[in-house]
């Protein structure tokens, strides 16, 4: 059992979490993820760790509401107790060797950024960071970026707050001004992903995507989080989440992505019928 230390909403339906989990955080590193159980009836959710604090042994996870777990364990609070975490999975970003990276978050993507722009900021690189969302009531960890960052981007779709479109456009006027960048990292909505991976691979950049695919053990053994990458099978959970974005086959991620939607589906008509 692992219990909430603290609950902050970062955005509505965007809600953080503070657990105390001292062996995770002792070795968690940026990139890393967990997987938890809200009780014991419940799937099992893959969240990238935010953040974490060795000294004390608290992990931060930052989550939208989106299907029927995410809104239970939402509605958690102080106090309560999750029953099940597993981590840290997967493999870390390596952060050493480069000079000038661009970081672009969508959405809650950039929860998942943060960790990989304070890494990198702390290894020495000049840290660009781009964020975006739909709104400016849905931007988040906006401090926190400015606090690892040399420069700060935002955008909204609807030209509330900052420049009025995708984080895509700026990425572009950045590509085309500076000729010094030599990483993109990625994270966000898989169209988000492949357009900047179209984009970057035009100028001959590295770039690094996360992928947030079907995950069921986190260990390999099941074959749910199976991507191609290179032409190759590897699974998120073990060979990523973090891939070469040149090389990942987006279109076939986004058809196994879409795979249990008439599941979901019927888990919100279920929700809608018990509210009304």
């Amino acid at each position: 059992m692992y219990e909430i230390l603290e609950k902050e909403v970062l955005a509505p339906t965007i809600k953080k979490l503070k657990v105390k989990a001292p062996l995770i955080a002792k070795k968690t590193e940026p990139g890393n993820f967990i997987i938890l159980r809200v009780d014991e009836k419940g799937e099992r959710i893959p969240l990238t760790v935010a953040d974490y604090e060795r000294e004390t042994g608290i992990i931060s996870i930052i989550f939208q509401e989106v299907g029927y777990s995410t809104k239970l364990l939402g509605k958690m609070d102080k106090g309560d107790y999750i029953q099940d975490i597993v981590g840290p999975l997967g493999h870390h970003i390596e952060m050493e060797g480069y000079n000038k990276v661009v970081l672009l978050g969508g959405g809650s993507g950039t929860a998942l950024l943060y960790p990989k722009v304070r890494g990198f900021y702390e290894q020495g690189a000049e840290v660009i960071s781009i964020t975006g969302a739909r709104t400016k009531n849905l931007i988040i960890l906006e401090d926190e970026l400015n606090e690892y960052s040399d420069r700060v981007y935002i955008a909204t779709d609807d030209g509330s707050y900052g420049h009025h479109g995708f984080v895509t456009e700026i990425l572009k006027d950045l590509l085309e001004e500076e000729d010094d960048i030599d990483l993109v990292v990625a994270i966000g909505p898989v169209p988000m992903m492949k357009a900047v991976a179209d984009m970057t691979e035009e100028y001959g950049i590295e770039t690094i995507v996360s992928l947030n695919t079907i995950m069921v053990d986190g260990t390999g053994m099941c074959g749910a989080c199976r991507v191609t990458v290179g032409g190759e099978r590897k699974f998120t959970c073990v060979d990523g989440p973090a891939f070469d974005a040149h090389q990942v086959d987006f279109e076939e991620l986004m058809n196994r992505l879409n795979f249990y939607q008439n599941e979901e589906d019927l888990v919100h008509y279920k929700e809608v019928e018990e509210d009304n």
